[in-house]
């Protein structure tokens, strides 16, 4: 059986006007929704290459924070993969979006 897709009407979503949520849709335009998509990238890691799939958004805080180290972003991803390891977390891309909300929660 498959699923049909639910869409919901902006005015669907139970916010209230001046709430975090209604803040965060009038910050997002039409314009904006490449953010949303999923995009590949392959990177070395310790001399491997391996595919990477995240949302633009998140490739976009990956390159600000390999800038602000001076690194290259696959140089970035190598270190984060080897943190990842060491909290035992083997999910890459998960582990990636979580540092980039941490990123952005220490205000950059």
């Amino acid at each position: 059986m498959r699923h049909q897709p639910v869409h919901l009407e902006p005015t669907a979503w139970p916010t209230t006007q001046d709430g975090p949520l209604a803040r965060l849709f009038g910050l997002c335009n039409p314009e904006q929704a490449r953010s949303y998509a999923p995009e590949k990238r392959s990177v070395r890691i310790h001399g491997h290459s391996t595919t990477i799939r995240l949302e633009q958004a998140f490739w976009t805080v990956l390159d600000e924070m390999a800038r602000e180290e001076g690194v290259t972003a696959s140089a970035l991803i190598a270190r984060i993969h080897d943190h990842c390891l060491v909290t035992n977390d083997r999910n890459l891309a998960s582990c990636l979006r979580v540092v980039c909300l941490k990123y952005i929660n220490l205000g950059h």
